[in-house]
Formats: C-alpha cells, sequence, structure tokens
C-alpha cells in the first residue's frame, strides 16, 4: 500500500517539474519522503529537475478557444515570471493545451495531463518540456469546457505588456451575445463565487448568520431586532457573492438576475480564472 497521498504526489512535481508517473515511483522508493524523493529524482537524472522551494508560479496567463458559440474551452497556465508569461513560446504552449482540450474533451485535470497531445507525448510530458524550455517552473492545474448552450468568453489583461490574466467562460440557455459578453465581463470584474442562491454550501449560510448574529449582539443592537438585522446581512452577503443577485456592472439599480430576465435568458454556468487566484 503506497505511504503516500495524491497531494504529496502534487507538492513533488511543484517541486521538481517531474512528471506524475516518477513522482509516484520516487515517493514509492522513498517510502513517502517528499524530501528524499526529491534527491532520486535528482540522481536519476530527470531533466530539468531541481528543487524548487521558495519559488512559485504565480504569473502566467488564461486563454480561451471557441468554436463560434456552440462550445468553448478556458485554460489557465501559470509560469514564475511576468518574463516568461509573455514570451511567445509561452503563449504558444498555453494555445496548444486549450486547442487539445478542445479537440479531446478531457473529463478533468488528471485525465488531461495523462492525455496524448503528441505522438508519444501526455500533456503532462509537455508540460515538462516547457519547464526545461523555458527554465522555470510551469504549472497547468484548472481549464474548463462547456458546449452544452450558448458559450462565450472574455479575457481581462491587467496590464497591457502582459497576456490576459483573467479569463471567463460562460454559458446561456439561449443565443443572445450581447448579454454574453456584459455578463462575462462583470464576472471578470465582480468575481462571484457561484451563480445562485441555492448553490451557496448551507453551512456557509449558516455562517454567515451565525456571525451577523454575534456581531450584531457585540454592537448593542436590541434584542427584538436582531433577526431582521442578521436577515439584512445575510442578504449583504449574497449581494456580494452570488453572480444573480449582484448589482449589474452596467446598470446598478438592476440586479444581474433583472438583466437576464429582462433579455429572456439564463446563465446556466460559468467559470472565472485569476492567474494565481
Amino acid at each position: 500500500m503506497a505511504n503516500f497521498s495524491a497531494a504529496d504526489v502534487k507538492k513533488l512535481r511543484e517541486l521538481t517539474a517531474a512528471g506524475m508517473m516518477d513522482c509516484k515511483k520516487a515517493l514509492e522508493e522513498a517510502e513517502g519522503d517528499v524530501d528524499k524523493a526529491v534527491e532520486i529524482l535528482r540522481v536519476k537524472g530527470q531533466k530539468g529537475v531541481t528543487k524548487r522551494e521558495g519559488r512559485s508560479a504565480s504569473n502566467g496567463a488564461v486563454v480561451a478557444l471557441l468554436d463560434g458559440n456552440a462550445s468553448g474551452v478556458l485554460v489557465e497556465l501559470k509560469c514564475e515570471t511576468d518574463f516568461v508569461a509573455k514570451s511567445p513560446k509561452f503563449i504558444e504552449a498555453a494555445n496548444a493545451i486549450a486547442a487539445h482540450v478542445a479537440k479531446t474533451s478531457p473529463a478533468d485535470i488528471a485525465a488531461l495531463l495523462a492525455s496524448e497531445i503528441e505522438a508519444g507525448k501526455s500533456v503532462q510530458q509537455f508540460v515538462d518540456d516547457a519547464n526545461v524550455t523555458l527554465g522555470e517552473k510551469i504549472v497547468l492545474d484548472r481549464f474548463a469546457q462547456y458546449a452544452d448552450g450558448f458559450v462565450a468568453a472574455y479575457l481581462h489583461k491587467t496590464s497591457p505588456d502582459l497576456p490576459a490574466q483573467i479569463g471567463v467562460l460562460i454559458e446561456l440557455d439561449g443565443a443572445n451575445a450581447e448579454v454574453a459578453k456584459d455578463v462575462a465581463q462583470h464576472i471578470a470584474a465582480f468575481s462571484p463565487t457561484v451563480l445562485a442562491r441555492e448553490d451557496v454550501p448551507a453551512e456557509t449560510v449558516a455562517t454567515e448568520r451565525r456571525v451577523a448574529e454575534a456581531t450584531a449582539r457585540e454592537e448593542g443592537k436590541p434584542e427584538a431586532a436582531l433577526s431582521k438585522i442578521v436577515e439584512g446581512r445575510v442578504t449583504g452577503y449574497f449581494k456580494d457573492n452570488v453572480l444573480l443577485d449582484q448589482a449589474f456592472a452596467k446598470d446598478s439599480k438592476k440586479s444581474v438576475g433583472k438583466v437576464l430576465d429582462e433579455a429572456g435568458v439564463k446563465v446556466k454556468r460559468f467559470t472565472r480564472f485569476k492567474v494565481g487566484v
């Protein structure tokens, strides 16, 4: 029985940029000791392997690929510096991965990394090669793909000399390019965490109620007013975090839900990536 977890494999990959299977074998040999596994990989001469403690992949790019409005892909590829993030080879790698996702529709990140992007080369090996070529830790750990409605994407640059750092993929239940664009831009700016109130975990709502009540009592609010105050603050939480409850970016007098109702469409789902977050 393996005496290490998936988290250990992930940590070793982040530390060394070695492939998943190589990391698993090294951890097996090291009996779960991550530091020893790093040494094993180095001794065995895994190309590009160095101990990278203290180095984080907090830069990078978000890329999108659409097939009209029938389907779309969003990929975040991370690196260590903005110098590499804006390099043509890095952007080419990100776009190649997005094209591969569009073509193969992997079930999850593990399936994506294990899939063959070139003859005899997995996506993980493709990323490993980018580590070596670009001289930095390159990390691929999330993507999104939609193909069940009217799909649109929005990419936002936080700096004019860098690739997009924020990306949104959105899927509506009907065709409306203008609303899809406007709501995607809103999501990029206001970063909602869920689509609707029912998507907020019950334990999160319970925590918000508990904190709101404790805060109100600490403030000396009258007992008779507590219930109304708590409900008001929980509603405020929804307005901050729930897409449909948020005030619309282009018209703060309307909620996003109201704008969608007036347009006769619904958001089925959305994904927002911000590099490194």
